[in-house]
């Protein structure tokens, strides 16, 4: 789902010993790679950062960790933030990424 492959730095360098987690400092380094425009499911952030199947743990994170983009980062499905889909949808407007009906529009899938 990711828009495609960056190789841009955000800048950040995290490790555990900034107060996070070796989890938390993964998954905001999987982050730290993304541009605007892209889009990955919390498993797949969950899987590059060492954790396959830990993506409830994801949106952990992405409560805990401030500074976070976490509107890049949506349901395997494509949906939005069910607490909060206009929030989510308009953040991901900003960057050119399409949704409707609360959900991520992927090229030449629909949504």
């Amino acid at each position: 789902m990711r828009g495609g492959p960056s190789s841009r730095d955000a800048g950040r360098d995290v490790t555990a010993g900034d107060g996070l987690t070796e989890f938390e400092a993964a998954v905001v380094a999987v982050l730290a790679t993304t541009e605007p425009g892209d889009v990955m499911s919390y498993g797949e952030v969950a899987a590059e950062a060492g954790r396959p199947g830990a993506a409830r743990a994801v949106g952990g994170v992405l409560r805990r960790v401030p500074d976070l983009p976490w509107w890049r980062v949506v349901a395997a499905s494509g949906r939005l933030l069910p607490h909060d889909p206009e929030r989510h949808a308009a953040a991901l407007a900003a960057e050119g990424v399409p949704t409707r009906n609360g959900y991520v529009i992927h090229p030449g899938r629909g949504v």
